[in-house]
């Protein structure tokens, strides 16, 4: 029973980390609550399988890690569209395409002939950051640095920005 106690207020006192370490992952405080109770629940829980020997802390905080990793993985295996078309046509539109009418599907292509137009150098990072390629990705495929990337986004965004004002 002694045993319990001591977890019980070891948790107590690291609630404050965990909720900071909770913040960390989820940079949003309503989540990160969720997150830390979830967490104080498993480690009441499994208190058992807590060998004394170990870092109180890291196990916690280990834990914490890991509900945070399976509810991500969670979130993303839910939100996967499963095409089950002969040909596999809506693999490749986003699920909010704006081909619902005839405008959106108009917009779309006048925007994407707006981003054709932009030279090399500003329409191929700026497509790849679209398509979801981070940075870093970017700038290794393009043998650039970083801070170019971004750059060259950033101008490219407010390029389209300025030539497509009309649709705000």
């Amino acid at each position: 029973m002694e045993k319990n106690v001591k977890v019980e207020s070891e948790l107590l006192d690291l609630q404050g980390n965990m909720r900071n370490f909770a913040y960390s992952l989820t940079l949003d405080k309503d989540a990160a609550e969720d997150l830390l109770q979830d967490t104080t629940l498993r480690v009441l829980d499994n208190q058992e399988k807590f060998a004394e020997n170990v870092n109180f802390k890291g196990w916690v905080l280990t834990i914490m890690k890991n509900i945070f990793i399976n509810n991500y993985r969670r979130i993303v295996r839910n939100q996967t569209v499963i095409d089950k078309t002969d040909d596999l046509h809506l693999l490749n539109l986003p699920q909010d395409s704006g081909f619902d009418t005839p405008e959106g599907s108009y917009a779309v292509g006048e925007i994407t002939s707006c981003i054709d137009s932009f030279a090399d150098e500003y329409r191929i990072p700026f497509s790849m950051h679209i398509q979801g390629f981070k940075y870093e990705e970017i700038a290794q495929a393009m043998h650039l640095p970083i801070g170019t990337v971004k750059s060259r986004i950033f101008l490219a965004r407010k390029r389209l920005q300025e030539q497509l004002k009309d649709y705000r």
